[in-house]
C-alpha cells in the first residue's frame, strides 16, 4: 500500500503536461539529487601575510596566491584524513581535528593533534576534545575536556590540569551551557591573554537548573536513550556563572570580582592585557563592560555602560575592537540605528563614525594603520546589505560592493583584500576577490550553471513590493508569480516567513534550496510571497523593538493584513491563502490560521513554539519578560490557547530529538486541538533534532508539505 502512495505521488508532483513547455522541477531534484546546489568557496581560510590562503582536501593543506588562486606550495601532507585545522599565530604550527562529532547546534568534539612542521602528537590521551585553542605566542594549546580545562605545554609537552570541579549537569568550565550556546551564539568560554601568560574563563554552575530529558531510538536497541542536559526555561533558574583567571606559571586560580549580574555574554582582553567582562541583567536591559585587573582580579571599574527601555539587543552591541591608543570602537544603537562609535580609553565618546537611518549589521574589523574600518551596512533600503569603510578620524566614508543584493564580506588578516559573496533574489552567488579600495582582482566563482538550470527550467522572477497595513505602517515584500502568469486567473496564495525579532526574509539575497521549491510550486500555479512584519531587522530600534512584551501581536497582525491585502488582488484567490513557517515561523503560522481564521485556508508549521513559557529563559525573558511580570504577553500570544478556533487545514511537524524548540510543544498544540475536536494534519521525524535533516529527512519532510499543499490550499 505505501509503495503505491509513494508512486502515485511521484506521479501527481512531475507530470510534464501542466508545465506549457517548462521542464519540471522536481522534489527530488531539490532535496534527493541536490541538483540545483550553488558552488561556494568552503575551505577558504586567509593567511597572515593577507596575500595567501590555504585549502585542504582532508589530508594535505595547500598554500594558494590570493590574487591568482595558484597554489604554490604544501603547507602539510599527512596519511591520516582530518576534519578541519587550525595555525597558531606564525602558522609555524597546526592543530588538526579527527573524528569529530556535534553536541549541539555550534558545538563539537574530537580529536585533535598537533603539527609542530615535523612530527604530528596528540593533543589530549584521555578522551575527546572541545575548542583547542594555541595562545598568541603558540607555545601552549588550551582546550576542554570532560568539562575541565586544561593547558597543553607544546614545549614540554606537559599537561596541565587548569580545573578539577568539572562534572557533567553539574559545573562546566571553559564551555558554554546550553542556553549560553543557542542564545549567545559562542561556545568557548575562555580567553588567551595577550601575552599568553593568563586564560579568562567562565565557571558555570548549573546544579540548580532544572533538566530536560528526550529519547533516541537506535535500531535493535530494547530501551531507548536518554538524553538529558540542563535546560532553563522561563522563570526558572540559570546557572551560576562567574569568572576566573588561571595564571600558566603559577597555575593558581582567582576570582574576577564582577559583582552580582545574571549573564557575562562575553569576555575580551584590551592589547595592553586588561580583561573587558561583559556583564548583563536578567532582563537584558542593562549591558556593562567592566574592567578587572589581570593580577588581582580586582574590578577596574567600568568600561562603557548602556541601558534601553526595552532590552539590549547583544547583537548590536557586539562589535568591540581596541587601538594601539587603548581607544576602541564599538557599535551601539543608542541612538535609535545601530552604528559605529569610537571611544577613547575610559570610555569617553571621540566621534560618531556612521550617521543616517540606517543600521550597521556588522563590524568586520579595524586597519589602524590606514586609520579605517571596514563594515556591512543597508544604507540603501532594508533589503540589501552593502560593504563599507569608514576612515576612524571621520574624514570620509565609501562603498567597496556593488549596490544591489546581498553582499557578505571575508576579510584578509591585514585587510588588503576580501572575498565578496554576492548575490540576489535570482542570481545565485558570485565570488570575488576584490582590494582594500573596491577594486576586482579576480573572479573566484561564479555559478553561471545556475542560471543556464533557470533558463532550462524556466523559472519566474522574484518581484519586490510594499503594502501599508491598516495603521499606516510600511512593510516589505517579495512575490513569485507563475512563469505563464495571467491577470485575468485567480491563483492561490502560499506566504512563506520566519517573523522572528530582528530576523529578515523579504531580502534580495539568493533563497537555495528553499528558492527552488517556491519555484515549483509556482510551476503548480500557486504565488509565492514573503512579507517582513513589524518586528523584524534592518528598519531601526522601533521598528524592531515594537513586539517588546507581546511576542506575535503585530506579527500576527501584519499577516493576517498581508494576506487580506493580497486577496484584494484581482489575481488572487482570497478563498486559497496559506501560509508556513519554521521554528519561530511555525509558532507564527501556528498564530495566524488561529486568528486569522476567515483568512487562512491552511497552514504548516514546522518545529514551532507553542506556549513560550516552554521556551528557554535568555530568549523568551529578553523580549517577554517572565510570566510573572508579564502573564497576559503570554496569554494572549501562545497558539495553544486558541486551538479552539481552528477552521482550515493545519499541519504540524517535529522532530522528536529537538533540543532546541522541545517536541513538548508540538505535543501540547496537538493535545489542546484534540481537546477542542479539530481535525489536523501532523508528522514527527524520530530523532531528528530542530533541524529536521539527515538521509531521506529533508526529502520526505518536502513531500509531505507539498502534497498537504496541493490537496488543502
Amino acid at each position: 500500500m505505501k509503495k503505491n502512495v509513494i508512486f502515485l505521488l511521484t506521479f501527481t508532483l512531475c507530470t510534464p503536461s501542466v508545465f506549457w513547455g517548462q521542464t519540471p522541477i522536481t522534489l527530488e531534484d531539490i532535496w534527493g539529487k541536490y541538483t540545483f546546489r550553488t558552488n561556494g568557496v568552503s575551505g577558504f581560510n586567509f593567511m597572515k601575510d593577507g596575500k595567501h590562503f590555504s585549502t585542504t582536501d582532508g589530508q594535505n593543506i595547500v598554500k594558494n596566491d590570493l590574487t591568482t588562486g595558484q597554489a604554490v606550495g604544501k603547507i602539510y601532507s599527512g596519511t591520516e584524513p582530518f576534519d578541519d585545522y587550525v595555525f597558531n599565530s606564525d602558522e609555524s604550527q597546526i592543530l588538526l581535528a579527527t573524528e569529530s562529532e556535534p553536541i549541539f547546534r555550534r558545538s563539537s568534539k574530537g580529536f585533535y593533534k598537533v603539527w609542530n612542521g615535523t612530527a604530528l602528537k596528540p593533543l589530549y590521551g584521555q578522551g575527546k576534545q572541545i575548542n583547542p585553542t594555541f595562545n598568541p605566542q603558540g607555545t601552549h594549546v588550551a582546550f576542554v575536556s570532560d568539562n575541565n580545562l586544561y593547558i597543553n605545554d607544546l614545549k614540554s609537552s606537559k599537561i596541565n590540569q587548569a580545573t578539577k570541579d568539572g562534572v557533567t549537569n553539574k559545573v562546566i568550565n571553559g564551555l558554554c551551557d546550553w542556553v549560553y550556546e543557542e542564545e549567545f551564539s559562542f561556545t568557548r568560554a575562555y580567553e588567551w591573554s595577550p601575552d599568553g601568560s593568563k586564560i579568562a574563563f567562565l565557571r558555570f554552575d548549573e546544579s540548580a537548573v532544572p533538566e530536560f530529558t528526550y529519547q533516541t531510538f537506535e535500531p535493535k536497541q530494547m530501551y531507548p536513550k536518554n538524553n538529558t542536559f540542563k535546560y532553563p526555561k522561563v522563570g526558572e533558574k540559570n546557572s551560576v556563572v562567574s569568572v576566573w583567571l588561571y595564571d600558566l606559571k603559577t597555575q593558581k586560580l582567582t576570582p574576577v570580582q564582577t559583582g552580582a549580574s545574571e549573564y557575562f555574554p562575553r569576555l575580551k582582553w584590551s592589547p595592553d592585557g586588561r580583561l573587558v567582562v561583559y556583564k548583563l541583567n536578567r532582563l537584558q536591559n542593562e549591558l556593562e563592560l567592566l574592567l578587572a585587573d589581570a593580577k588581582t582580579g580586582k574590578s577596574a571599574g567600568t568600561l562603557l555602560k548602556e541601558t534601553r527601555p526595552t532590552f539590549v539587543d547583544l547583537e548590536m552591541n557586539d562589535d568591540l575592537a581596541f587601538l594601539k591608543d587603548g581607544s576602541f570602537i564599538k557599535s551601539s544603537e543608542q541612538g535609535g540605528w545601530n552604528h559605529i562609535y569610537h571611544y577613547d580609553k575610559s570610555g569617553k565618546l571621540i566621534r560618531q563614525l556612521t550617521k543616517g537611518e540606517f543600521d550597521v549589521r556588522k563590524v568586520y574589523g579595524v586597519d589602524e594603520a590606514q586609520g579605517e574600518v571596514f563594515y556591512q551596512a543597508s544604507k540603501i533600503t532594508p533589503m540589501q546589505k552593502e560593504i563599507y569603510f569608514a576612515k576612524i578620524d571621520g574624514s570620509k566614508d565609501h562603498a567597496l560592493s556593488p549596490t544591489e543584493g546581498s553582499n557578505e564580506a571575508e576579510w584578509s588578516s591585514n585587510f588588503s583584500y576580501f572575498v565578496l559573496d554576492h548575490s540576489t533574489a535570482n542570481t545565485a552567488p558570485t565570488y570575488t576577490v576584490y582590494d582594500n579600495q573596491g577594486k576586482v582582482v579576480r573572479l573566484i566563482e561564479d555559478n553561471k550553471n545556475i542560471q543556464t538550470i533557470q533558463n532550462q527550467y524556466g523559472t519566474s522572477k522574484i518581484e519586490f513590493f510594499k503594502f501599508k497595513n491598516t495603521e499606516g505602517v510600511e512593510l516589505n515584500g517579495w512575490m513569485l508569480k507563475p512563469l505563464k502568469f495571467d491577470a485575468a486567473k485567480k491563483y492561490p496564495v502560499f506566504m512563506t516567513q520566519y517573523s522572528g525579532p530582528g530576523s529578515q526574509r523579504a531580502v534580495d539575497d539568493w533563497g537555495g534550496q528553499d528558492y527552488w521549491w517556491y519555484q515549483h510550486l509556482a510551476q503548480k500555479d500557486y504565488i509565492v510571497v514573503c512579507v517582513d512584519p513589524r518586528g523584524t531587522g534592518g528598519r531601526g530600534e522601533a521598528f524592531r523593538k515594537i513586539t517588546y512584551k507581546q511576542l506575535g501581536h503585530y506579527e500576527t497582525i501584519d499577516q493576517i493584513e498581508a494576506a487580506k491585502w493580497l486577496g484584494k488582488q484581482p489575481y488572487v484567490d482570497a478563498a486559497r491563502i496559506g501560509i508556513f513557517g519554521w521554528s519561530y515561523g511555525g509558532y507564527m503560522s501556528s498564530l495566524c490560521i488561529l486568528k486569522g481564521n476567515d483568512v487562512f485556508k491552511a497552514a504548516i508549521a514546522v518545529a514551532p513554539v507553542t506556549n513560550w513559557k516552554w521556551y528557554d529563559s535568555i530568549y523568551t525573558e529578553r523580549y517577554m519578560q517572565t510570566t510573572k511580570e508579564n502573564a497576559q504577553g503570554y496569554e494572549d500570544n501562545s497558539p495553544v490557547n486558541f486551538a479552539d478556533r481552528l477552521k482550515g487545514n493545519y499541519l504540524i511537524v517535529h522532530g522528536t530529538g529537538d533540543d532546541n524548540v522541545h517536541f513538548q510543544n508540538s505535543v501540547e498544540m496537538v493535545s489542546a486541538l484534540i481537546k477542542a475536536n479539530k481535525a489536523f494534519d501532523s508528522e514527527y521525524y524520530p530523532n531528528k533534532n530542530h533541524g529536521i535533516y539527515g538521509g531521506n529527512t529533508r526529502l520526505h519532510l518536502w513531500n509531505k508539505m507539498t502534497k498537504f499543499i496541493l490537496e488543502k490550499l
